[in-house]
């Protein structure tokens, strides 16, 4: 069987992450992996219906200076969030 890898071909490449559907207990465990396996300049798109404080202060724990944090949109119900790996 070929299996042909993904090849990261864009260094500012955005990729979605829709925290919505992946069940409660299993999300920060694929929000880590997700992120772990971005590679410098690429940038996940964190799509949530809250605010994810407790989760925020996680990540910056785990990765420090190496993921920046940035706010799209910070509504009621609505917050989108740009983890860019640097």
């Amino acid at each position: 069987m070929n299996q042909t890898p993904h090849l990261h071909l864009h260094a500012d490449a955005i990729y979605p992450f829709d925290a919505r559907a992946i069940a409660k207990r299993f999300r920060h465990a694929a929000i880590f992996g997700a992120l772990d396996a971005l590679h410098p300049g690429e940038t996940m798109r964190f799509v949530n219906d809250h605010d994810p404080l407790p989760l925020l202060d996680q990540l910056a724990m785990r990765y420090g200076e190496a993921v920046s944090i940035e706010y799209r949109q910070r509504d009621p119900g609505a917050i989108v969030i740009d983890f860019v790996k640097r």
